[in-house]
């Protein structure tokens, strides 16, 4: 086969119109084997004849996309000194674009022999066992994309899963459910524009493999947080043909999104890959250059240093690492056109050493890069290393799934023991995480529920996690949910207890919407989804997991609409900077204020003790929620908000005349229970029922 010295650079398989040009990083490599399949399976291997700056790289005239193709590296088998080579085992290309194929647990895959694991190598061929990437072409007619560029604060993200949102859609097609094309279906474009949402954050689409030990059991990772490929769209979302169709569709999916009015944010898991630790398999990276791409244990490195409890994790310290991610989100960018990113387990990408380091390369990386510090950076801010939870220490143009803001919300609509001003700091944007560090309120990501973790259905319906699907005896998820006191545990034809969780759901719904911040909604809360008390569906890939559209809950969904759309009307609850709460007699820069239900302005003492889980906050309109693009004064109407998490009616006193004359009731979570008028004056009593909110809207 001819082979010519190519270029060093891009890493990956680069078509060029003619040809491909193949490049691979290895440090610890002797020689590089690039293999070449054809369609039946037979392999072709050639030596790439050219290394610079421990760049592999050759020109292979000829070669056109939808070639198959790996790699095979020669190199030191020394596990005590962290280096893992094995010319027997088929690898990945870390740059591969696009993957066919998912991974055949056999002992092949592996580096070592399962019954003398501190052995020789194994020397068993694993091609037949592993995926092939692919070449692809780049071409795409991308026509007149423009991204929406949704301000921070006016955005509210949509969580879904590819599959799971659309694999029982009635309205779409059997052959696209479960698939990029499913989810730019009509039907699924029109469901989000209607919800009112700005932006949809798509669960982990890297490349990624269904682990051995679920596989032996029946199960899937579902939920794709055990990567492969970093620059490859997963396989399994696209419609037929894995040669290269799944970039096709994934850009059109995200083309027609964005016609729509819709950004796309991406889960990413840079932290760790799908080799697991020490006795995992080899895919890719082990067998490239395992000391380079991950973090081993100084004493002894035949160990992976393990900060995410999936067995490895990647050494951002290593240049080549950092411009392995680097390269992989400037493509996603430039090349898939997508918005952003949320980070899975981002205190892990920062750690130096050791610790967590707020100010580490890859943060400078990202603030310095003009392609990357303009889309939406999301952070998930904590790993399972020591000193792992970084809540409010990212820098300054990140924002951050606020885990406190879960709590606080969820403590306060259960009456659990906590200070109102707990609950007054989440819900004004957490300035006591945000404020100091020079970010604004749009640095929280808030939110009540995520896939980690119960639906909101289920939230207020089971006190105990029921995880026995997923064959761990439910000794897996998070064990602290603690009583709702919704009555019966999980289904119940009880209409009271029915009554009550669909309540309370309004109530969460409606606080997060209200919030300042940057709101997210769990797919399929706002049809009422249960996955039947499973708060860790992350290997159910099947109903449990995968929306139920048949039964999905009407009124809870016009009900989510309806707040959606007050925010969306208000800059009030999306404001771009921080609640001064100043004195009244100072009309003009007065932004919020606090009552007791009496109709009396907050004391300490009030703040401290809670005063019986009830307040009322007055949001003023006149006190500039925002500006418009030329700097202009947008004005706003004014609200006041009745929060009663007790558990008796409670009437709410209005202030006097100053703070407002008249008002109208524009939203009751109780709406059974809504007052015979709705149009009150100052100083009038206004009814709000036992664990409600009343927002009413200042007329005059």
């Amino acid at each position: 086969m001819t082979v010519w010295p190519g270029r060093p650079l891009p890493l990956g398989a680069t078509f060029d119109g003619n040809g491909t040009n193949f490049a691979l990083f290895s440090e610890v490599a002797e020689q590089v084997e690039l293999c070449l399949f054809d369609d039946d399976g037979t392999e072709h291997r050639t030596l790439l004849p050219e290394v610079t700056g421990f760049r592999w790289h050759g020109y292979m005239p000829g070669v056109r996309p939808g070639q198959r193709y790996g790699y095979r590296v020669t190199g030191p088998w020394a596990p005590e000194r962290g280096h893992r080579c094995n010319r027997a085992k088929l690898l990945c290309d870390p740059y591969a674009r696009a993957i066919e194929g998912q991974v055949s647990w056999n002992e092949a895959v592996y580096a070592h022999r399962f019954r003398d694991p501190a052995g020789p190598p194994n020397e068993d061929d694993s091609a037949p066992y592993v995926p092939r990437c692919i070449v692809v072409d780049p071409a795409f007619d991308w026509g007149g994309d423009a991204p929406p560029r949704t301000p921070l604060h006016e955005t509210i993200i949509y969580e879904a899963h590819v599959k799971g949102f659309t694999m029982r859609h009635p309205e779409i097609p059997e052959g696209l459910r479960g698939t990029y094309e499913g989810l730019a279906h009509p039907a699924a474009v029109d469901h989000l524009r209607a919800l009112g949402v700005t932006a949809i954050e798509l669960m982990p689409v890297h490349q990624f493999v269904h682990d051995d030990r679920l596989v032996q059991h029946g199960l899937r990772n579902y939920w794709g947080y055990n990567s492969l490929g970093y620059l490859a769209p997963h396989n399994e979302y696209s419609c037929g043909d894995q040669r290269g169709a799944q970039v096709t569709q994934f850009k059109q999916m995200v083309k027609t999104l964005h016609a729509a009015g819709l950004e796309v944010i991406l889960d990413v898991v840079y932290n760790h890959t799908a080799e697991g630790n020490h006795l995992g398999p080899m895919l890719a990276f082990k067998g490239i250059d395992n000391a380079a791409y991950y973090r081993l244990v100084a004493t002894d490195p035949r160990y992976y240093m393990d900060y995410t409890g999936t067995g490895n994790s990647l050494n951002m310290r290593h240049p080549h690492v950092l411009q392995l991610v680097m390269d992989s989100l400037r493509y996603w960018v430039q090349e898939m056109h997508v918005d952003g990113f949320r980070f899975d387990l981002a205190a892990t990408l920062a750690r130096g050493l050791h610790e967590v380091d707020r100010l580490s390369a890859f943060f400078d990386i990202i603030q310095q890069d003009p392609v990357l510090s303009r889309i939406k950076l999301i952070a998930e801010p904590w790993d399972l290393g020591e000193g792992g939870y970084q809540v409010g220490n990212f820098p300054v143009n990140w924002s951050e799934w606020n885990g406190r803001y879960r709590d606080t919300l969820r403590d306060y609509w259960r009456s659990a023991d906590q200070t109102l001003a707990e609950f007054a700091r989440r819900f004004t944007g957490s300035p006591d995480l945000y404020e100091s560090t020079g970010r604004r309120p749009y640095a929280s990501v808030n939110f009540v529920t995520a896939h980690d973790g119960f639906t909101l259905r289920d939230l207020v319906s089971y006190n105990e996690k029921h995880n026995e699907a997923n064959l761990e005896d439910n000794r897996d998820g998070t064990s602290d949910n603690r009583s709702w006191n919704c009555g019966a545990e999980g289904p119940t034809d009880d209409p009271a207890v029915n009554t009550l969780r669909a309540l309370q759901m309004r109530n969460l719904l409606a606080t997060l919407l209200l919030s300042q911040g940057v709101p997210m909604l769990l797919a399929g809360d706002e049809l009422g989804r249960s996955q039947r008390g499973n708060n860790n569906a992350y290997c159910q890939d099947n109903e449990v997991s995968w929306l139920d559209w048949g039964q999905a809950g009407r009124e809870l969904l016009e009900f989510t609409r309806s707040v959606i759309a007050l925010r969306r009307a208000h800059p009030t609850f999306r404001r771009p900077r921080w609640f001064q709460g100043r004195a009244l007699h100072g009309a003009d820069v007065l932004d919020i204020a606090w009552f007791t239900p009496d109709g009396r302005e907050m004391s300490e003492e009030h703040w401290q003790t809670g005063f019986a889980k009830s307040l009322g906050v007055f949001l003023n309109g006149d006190a500039i929620a925002s500006r418009g693009r030329r700097g202009e004064r947008i004005a706003d109407d004014s609200f006041y908000l009745l929060f009663n998490a007790h558990h008796e009616p409670l009437p709410f006193t209005l202030p006097d005349r100053d703070w407002g004359r008249r008002w109208s009731v524009v939203l009751d979570t109780a709406a059974d229970e809504r007052p015979s008028t709705d149009r009150f004056r100052a100083g009038e009593q206004v009814p709000c029922a036992a664990r409600s909110i009343v927002v009413l809207r200042r007329t005059e």
